[in-house]
């Protein structure tokens, strides 16, 4: 995690030094415009991360062995997929939920199965792609995208069954 965030430092900071140098008070703007977001992204982050941690000790490691650990074969990727794709909220709820979900035993395969059900089946979604792109098309997204969730945790369990670690 270290590294990751010197990169983001950097680049936050390199940002913020190009809008002080242009002189016209980008940099000001730029850091109002964050504390802003940060006010308004801290309580979901806040819930996400409580949700994910009460996961990680509530739910007994029993249960998700049986219903998503790596034991539960193609039906726990099914159930990944699916539960991914009625997760509301964008990366701020998702991914600390599959962080809990991996700490708590889950297997590989369905957690990427979670993450590719939620980038592409979204259900919390539908009302919006249909009222801006139409029926027709969102239809023939689901078509086209069906497959890959599936398909994607079935790949991630062949490949990398037990080569990382818990999160």
């Amino acid at each position: 995690m270290l590294i990751p965030t010197v990169i983001m430092g950097v680049i936050a900071a390199v940002l913020v030094a190009i809008g002080f140098f242009k002189g016209e008070g980008q940099d000001v703007q730029g850091l109002k415009a964050a504390v802003t977001l940060t006010l308004e992204m801290v309580p979901l982050l806040l819930f996400a991360f409580i949700i994910a941690g009460m996961i990680e000790v509530l739910v007994p490691s029993q249960i998700i062995s049986r219903w998503i650990g790596t034991e539960s074969g193609f039906r726990g990727i099914l159930i990944g997929a699916l539960a991914g794709s009625l997760t509301p909220g964008g990366p701020f709820v998702s991914f600390p939920l599959v962080a809990g979900f991996l700490r708590a035993g889950a297997g590989i395969g369905t957690m990427v199965a979670f993450v590719t059900g939620w980038s592409l089946w979204a259900i919390t979604r539908l009302p919006l792609e249909v009222g801006i792109l139409g029926w027709r098309f969102t239809l023939i997204r689901i078509a086209c995208t069906a497959i890959f969730p599936p398909l994607a945790g079935l790949i991630a369990n062949l490949l990398f069954r037990g080569s990382l670690p818990p999160a």
